[in-house]
């Protein structure tokens, strides 16, 4: 088993690049592994679009698609390798000194492959002393991005923060394809979807609940389920907004970094 000093992210949504961001200016290497066909809503501040686009700029940092094999000689410090690997499979023939469960499926995860010195879970469905070693707090309050090294965060409420309405849901199943760019002004009422069935030929619309602007929406040509979250519009109408990571990503990754730092140990394995 070869070692590495990268901490390996699972994910690569909105959230989890902030976390990237975060570790990767203070410099630690990161590495990021994502689904063949990744689910972001949020994709221009999600580095999991590389796994579509080949490479994908956030902030000026380029995360870059690449084969598990490659790892091992990667070099290329100023970028972030991503990995299509969504079981983490990875692990099995390199130690990692860190992993970063950022994959928000808010239910308690499968046991990883190998154990690591350090397993930090974001969100709800983790328990620290029991899923991991350490939770950081991903629920807008006064608590935001406070590591926990026993027990749980605040539990789902199952709604989104904020007007409930911004939430784009998939009002039937089938395949996406969107009519409107991620930036763009919205009107009320405008459609800016459509989901086609994959046996009728009926279509069904997504559309604005409010004036803004698209915050978000997941890639073309997925395969969605009625009620899955597939979009985001922001009353604020402000399009620079979706070149940036949120507060909220930038508050987690804060919580994730101290998790680390706060660990002699991690802190001498990442950077000796």
């Amino acid at each position: 088993m070869s070692k590495n000093n990268f901490v390996l992210i699972r994910g690569g949504g909105d959230l989890a690049t902030g976390v990237a961001l975060r570790l990767h200016r203070a410099g630690i290497q990161v590495v990021v592994t994502e689904l063949a066909r990744p689910l972001a809503v949020r994709r221009t501040v999600s580095f999991s679009e590389a796994v579509y686009e080949g490479s994908h700029v956030v902030e000026g940092v380029t995360a870059r698609l690449i084969e598990a094999s490659q790892l091992s000689a990667w070099n290329e410090a100023d970028e972030i390798p991503v990995l299509v690997d969504p079981d983490a499979d990875i692990l099995l023939g390199n130690m990692f000194h860190v992993v970063v469960d950022a994959r928000l499926t808010k239910q308690p995860p499968a046991p990883l492959p190998i154990d690591v010195p350090l397993h930090i879970g974001l969100g709800p469905g983790f328990c620290a002393g029991r899923d991991c070693h350490a939770v950081i707090e991903t629920r807008r309050s006064h608590t935001l991005g406070r590591v926990y090294w026993n027990g749980t965060t605040q539990p789902d409420s199952g709604e989104p923060e904020g007007d409930p309405r911004r939430v784009l849901r998939a009002p039937n199943d089938g395949v996406i394809v969107g009519l409107k760019k991620i930036g763009k002004h919205v009107e009320a009422g405008e459609v800016l979807a459509v989901i086609s069935e994959s046996v009728k030929s009926d279509q069904y619309s997504v559309i604005s609940p409010f004036n803004g602007m698209l915050r978000g929406l997941i890639h073309d040509g997925l395969n969605v389920t009625k009620g899955m979250k597939i979009g985001d519009v922001d009353a604020r109408d402000d399009a620079s907004l979706c070149q940036l990571v949120s507060d909220k990503a930038l508050a987690i990754g804060g919580g994730v970094l101290e998790a680390i730092m706060s660990q002699k140990e991690i802190r001498e394995g990442l950077f000796s």
